[in-house]
């Protein structure tokens, strides 16, 4: 027990001897940190107030620095100041004198000025005196000198210029009409046409009387069959062998003429056999209209050409004008404005389409009222016909003002083939009065001595008495009596009037 309280009490002691060891080494510690503390202090001081003391030097030595160059800096600046007020002073100087020099120069001027309108002066006043002067010689003022002057120059120019205008319209013309007469031969020479005119058959030979008394049937009753089925007049008259159909409509009365000759080539004529023959005969009628409509177009190189436009082609095969097949006529038409076209360099195709086109009115002129031209027209722009085509058809007779160089060549086109000779023909009683009536208008003028119709009609001469008519006389008279000609003849193309005295004066009437 002893032990045991003797060991708690040896461990207790040493307990508190260690910790008062540990106190004492703690506070021996403290002290000495304490002291190393206060050395880094003072070092810490010492190092400061070394670095305060060279930046303070730097400081100092770079202010120096600056300042100097402040100072050059300021130097540099009052030198160039002086060298501005320098060059400154040498200007004004300058200035100076040139202004002391233009102020002598401006009062040269004035002086010179003053002379001038002095000289000026005296100039107007002898200008004056030499008017005055002038006025008493020719006693005219000189607004009337200058007024005759001007009156003199202006009918001076006027002459020349009406001898040049003269001259150049005469050389103008004299080319144009040789340039004309050239494309239009050329034109010409490059179509071939037929001499001779066909015409639609309107007489049928029968191979005998007796044949007659069957086409008119029992109590006429073949006839009138024959008459309501094809719609065409059929005349039996006492000419031999021969009887006559009438009928408005061509392609109606081919077809009724074909129709009789199948009647009378069978020899079975009664009212069923002559509808059965009819039916047959439109059918082959029907495809000779497009196989010529065709045939024309591929005469002419055309490809797209509407189908109905084709068949309308084809019934003028049909039909003719003053003994012209117009068909014939329009593919001729169509060579002559394509031959025009080439030889002016212009696109042939729409001047040759036009040509074509121009007369396909006259396929329906029996079936529509109004001028052939103006319902050609309106086929061809319901058929979309371009307008430039349309315009060559609905212009070609005047009734529409021509706007373009293709209607003009389809018109051109259309007179020559049209006026060429042998193109149409004309009954010889007809032929005869229109020449006498041609002659007649010519005498019935003052002043002719000899008329003379020449070229089948086409030309008139007209001799003159040189002592009654002078030359602007007879270019009078040729215009008038083209005129009175155009107002009361029919012809076919145009006839050419010449009034002959010393000089010929030429007009046409087309």
């Amino acid at each position: 027990m002893d032990v045991a309280i003797a060991a708690i009490v040896a461990a207790a002691a040493g307990v508190v001897v260690g910790f008062l060891v540990r106190a004492a080494v703690a506070q021996s510690k403290a002290q000495s940190a304490e002291a190393r503390a206060q050395r880094v202090v003072l070092d810490a001081q010492k190092e400061a107030e070394k670095i305060v003391r060279e930046a303070l030097v730097e400081v100092k030595q770079e202010i120096g620095g600056m300042r100097r160059d402040a100072d050059e800096e300021i130097r540099a600046r009052r030198e160039e100041i002086k060298r501005q007020e320098e060059r400154l002073g040498q200007r004004e100087e300058s200035l100076e004198r040139k202004l002391v020099e233009v102020e002598r120069r401006a009062e040269e001027l004035d002086d010179r000025d003053r002379k001038l309108k002095r000289i000026r002066e005296q100039l107007e006043q002898a200008a004056e005196q030499h008017r005055a002067q002038l006025e008493a010689v020719a006693r005219m003022t000189a607004q009337e000198a200058k007024e005759a002057l001007m009156s003199q120059v202006i009918e001076d120019a006027k002459r020349e210029a009406m001898a040049t205008v003269r001259e150049i319209e005469q050389r103008a013309r004299e080319e144009g009409e040789e340039r004309a007469r050239k494309i239009v031969t050329i034109a010409i020479q490059r179509v071939a046409s037929e001499q001779t005119a066909e015409s639609t058959v309107s007489v049928f030979s029968l191979p005998s009387e007796d044949m007659k008394g069957r086409i008119i049937g029992r109590e006429g009753r073949n006839i009138r069959a024959f008459e309501a089925t094809t719609g065409v007049n059929l005349i039996i008259d006492d000419t031999p062998e021969a009887v006559v159909l009438s009928c408005f409509d061509p392609v109606r009365r081919e077809t009724a003429r074909m129709t009789l000759e199948k009647l009378v080539s069978d020899g079975r004529i009664h009212p069923a056999r002559i509808e059965e023959m009819h039916e047959r005969s439109k059918k082959e009628i029907e495809e000779q209209i497009r196989r010529a409509g065709e045939e024309a177009v591929m005469a002419v190189g055309i490809t797209d050409m509407h189908p109905e436009m084709i068949r309308l082609l084809g019934r003028l095969q049909y039909r003719t004008s003053y003994g012209q097949n117009v068909l014939k006529h329009l593919v001729e038409s169509a060579h002559i404005a394509g031959a025009l076209a080439a030889e002016l360099g212009i696109d042939p195709r729409i001047p040759q389409r036009g040509a074509l086109l121009h007369d396909i009115g006259k396929a329906v002129t029996h079936e529509v009222e109004g001028s052939h031209a103006i319902i050609g027209a309106e086929i061809a722009r319901r058929l979309k016909e371009s307008p430039e085509v349309v315009h060559c058809i609905e212009s070609h007779h005047g009734e529409v003002e021509q706007r373009t160089v293709e209607a003009v060549l389809a018109q051109i086109a259309d007179g020559i083939s049209g006026g060429r000779p042998g193109a149409r023909r004309e009954s010889l009683e007809t032929y005869v009065k229109r020449l006498e009536r041609l002659e007649e208008i010519c005498t019935s003028y003052p002043g002719v001595e000899k008329t003379y119709a020449m070229q089948a009609g086409r030309e008139v001469r007209v001799m003159v008495k040189p002592g009654e008519i002078d030359d602007l006389q007879a270019q009078v008279m040729a215009r008038d009596i083209a005129k009175q000609v155009e107002e009361e003849l029919q012809y076919p193309g145009q006839i050419k009037i010449t009034v002959v005295r010393e000089t010929r004066a030429v007009e046409y009437a087309k």
